[in-house]
């Protein structure tokens, strides 16, 4: 942080099912722009080409839906958290929704380095059973390896799955889909996908919807 950095806002907000299918860099864009016809006092990167500094928690693939999202937004000039909420909440595009506004301080690591894991919530539309999708599940979790291969624009790259679930479990139904959740790793280590998850799981084709309900952090 500079000395120009003199408030830092932590911001929870959704992304619904309106943007889902826009990259990270087009969400940038959209906070940037709603920042700016809200008048915000935004604190700007050094160098040739300035930025507003934002400061986004985990990237969300796309595609996926959130509830839970976090941004770190730091500003120049200090603002009353409420007239901060009232002020975006009315310049964000549909499908972006403002949940919650804190300030932090300015010495904390940033968001990025703290996040450890990730929560999701996967509707899958399926014939089988409650008891099958559970020993599915458990058969999962009691295995040692899952060798599994991501396409990448640089090749293709063996990698084991399993050490990055953390949590499975069977949720139930939800609006007549049945649900399963899920805590997978996301740090420098390795980061799991939930759809990789359910291609393991043999299941790729019956997910209608992913939701990342939420981000883990390190305590210490």
């Amino acid at each position: 942080m500079t000395g120009h950095d003199v408030q830092r806002l932590r911001v929870v907000f959704r992304i619904g099912h309106s943007v889902q299918y826009i990259s990270h860099l087009d969400l940038v864009r959209a906070w940037e722009r709603a920042l700016r016809r809200a008048k915000v006092g935004l604190a700007y990167s050094e160098g040739f080409n300035p930025r507003p500094k934002l400061v986004f928690a985990a990237a969300l693939p796309v595609g996926f839906t959130a509830s839970a999202e976090l941004v770190d937004i730091l500003l120049e000039q200090p603002m009353d958290l409420v007239r901060f909420a009232a002020a975006v909440k009315a310049q964000l595009p549909a499908g972006l929704e403002l949940v919650s506004v804190t300030e932090v301080s300015t010495a904390l690591p940033s968001l990025p380095s703290r996040v450890i894991a990730a929560e999701y919530r996967v509707a899958v539309e399926t014939d089988e059973s409650p008891a099958r999708v559970q020993a599915l599940l458990d058969q999962l979790l009691a295995s040692d390896t899952l060798p599994r291969v991501r396409h990448r624009p640089e090749g293709a790259k063996v990698y084991d799955l399993r050490p990055l679930v953390h949590r499975l479990w069977l949720i139930g139904l939800q609006e007549e889909r049945m649900a399963i959740g899920m805590v997978l790793q996301a740090n420098a280590q390795g980061t799991g996908r939930p759809d990789e998850v359910m291609a393991a799981l043999d299941m790729a084709e019956k997910v209608r919807a992913i939701e990342r309900v939420g981000l883990l952090f390190a305590t210490s």
